[in-house]
């Protein structure tokens, strides 16, 4: 049951420039297993297929599977990359949309089964699993619904009645084959959504899995490849939104799903998901690595933030260093505040103790409460004196204020001055860590 705000205390609240209301109908309030996957904040995509071969971002079938050899192939290696990126799950990419598949698969001829590597008994989900829970990482998969190799086209949909009954087949059986032979799989994609009716088995083998789109999707595609979220970034949709596939222009504080969002992008400039040895492929720079974490898990989402093997199997060097690199950034910046704290109710003063450099502020609610706060103010308290140095909407997960410049405060507030119900706060911190804007 909400709580309702006796009178007098909403009367105060409102001469101090507070507004809350008491929603008609509850707020939608995210699951354990959404709970648990918001807190992850990154995760590492990994994209490997025989396109990989080709320089291209789609597989032609144009590379005979006797070339296809990563014999430098490990996947410790990939898992060490993540970890020093920060990030707390891998999303493998099993099967992309030319059909391949990088599993000792029953369903096709076009796997690993039918290359030279390891003498066709390889299985880099089986090695990738372990790696992962050596780790102490969580483990995705990526199973295109696309499938040029059986003429299944976007979400798995097929020409005629007959094709589509074969491939509805061959997709369900490689679904249960990656749901039951690695361990816990934690998240789903369904690419472009799914029309291969899987809800059984999603729901027998993968009953805690984040599902992005389809049917029983649990997360949505933040809308654009470009490692940002939209602000404010809600993080509930509408039913109607929900069952056609919402992306984070369908946020609406008071829908009726819990569905965040998730920022999928890549590590290099221009745009390749696949390794590609153009001498156009370059590394995006420090800076744009951290505009796009500002820009994602600083609007509540979680950021999918690619890195790809190249033919060797390996992630190049360089690539990796650069994936340390941004962890580190992160860590330096966000791995301790000068002070925190938490509480409830529409105002929240953290006292430093002493006058204080302050170029970040970190806001998380506590949202199994569901997403209360409407519109919020920081306050610096200046020599005896309160400016306003941030302001915002949501709050949601986390928001991340960078400051255009440092300030000198002994004590932030923070005013959430809208809300619906009464504001859970599970954070409210305060950085300095030399780079404001």
């Amino acid at each position: 049951m909400r709580k309702v705000l006796s009178f007098a205390v909403v009367l105060s609240m409102s001469l101090a420039g507070y507004s809350q209301t008491t929603p008609e109908k509850p707020l939608a309030r995210p699951t354990a297993g959404q709970l648990e996957w918001q807190d992850m904040e990154m995760e590492m995509f990994l994209c490997f297929d025989p396109c990989t071969w080709q320089n291209r971002e789609y597989d032609d079938h144009s590379t005979p599977l006797d070339k296809i050899n990563p014999d430098q192939l490990d996947t410790d290696q990939w898992v060490r990359v993540a970890v020093s990126m920060g990030a707390k799950q891998v999303l493998f990419v099993a099967k992309h949309t030319g059909g391949f598949c990088w599993w000792q698969t029953d369903t096709t001829d076009y796997s690993v089964k039918e290359t030279p590597w390891r003498d066709g008994k390889g299985d880099v989900m089986k090695d990738l699993s372990e790696s992962c829970r050596k780790a102490g990482l969580k483990l995705g998969i990526y199973l295109s619904p696309q499938d040029d190799h059986y003429g299944a086209k976007t979400s798995g949909r097929c020409d005629t009645p007959e094709k589509q009954a074969v491939y509805d087949r061959v997709y369900r059986q490689q679904l249960t084959e990656l749901l039951t032979r690695y361990g816990t799989i934690s998240e789903v994609w369904n690419d472009g959504g799914l029309v291969v009716p899987a809800e059984d088995i999603l729901k027998e083998h993968a009953s805690g899995a984040m599902i992005f789109q389809g049917k029983s999707a649990t997360i949505r595609w933040v809308g654009n490849e470009d490692g940002r979220a939209p602000y404010p970034a809600w993080n509930a949709v509408s039913r109607e939104a929900w069952q056609r596939g919402a992306t984070a222009a369908d946020g609406d504080p008071d829908g009726e799903i819990w569905l965040p969002n998730e920022v999928d992008t890549v590590n290099v400039s221009p745009h390749f998901w696949f390794w590609n040895s153009s001498p156009k492929r370059k590394l995006r720079s420090l800076d744009e690595l951290m505009d796009c974490y500002y820009k994602s898990v600083g609007h509540g989402a979680v950021l999918l933030l690619n890195q790809t093997p190249d033919r060797s199997g390996r992630i190049p060097e360089a690539d990796a260093e650069q994936a340390a690199a941004f962890g580190a950034e992160v860590q330096r910046r966000f791995g301790r505040s000068l002070a925190e704290t938490s509480g409830t109710g529409p105002e929240l003063e953290l006292d430093l103790g002493k006058s204080m450099k302050v170029d970040h502020i970190v806001i998380m609610e506590d949202i199994r409460e569901g997403e209360r706060v409407r519109e919020y103010v920081v306050e610096g308290r200046v020599g005896t004196e309160w400016k306003s140095i941030a302001q915002g909407k949501a709050l949601g997960h986390k928001k991340i204020d960078r400051l255009d410049e440092a300030v000198e405060v002994s004590a932030v507030r923070l005013r959430c001055t809208l809300s619906e119900g009464i504001p859970q706060l599970r954070k409210l911190a305060v950085y300095n860590t030399e780079a404001s804007r």
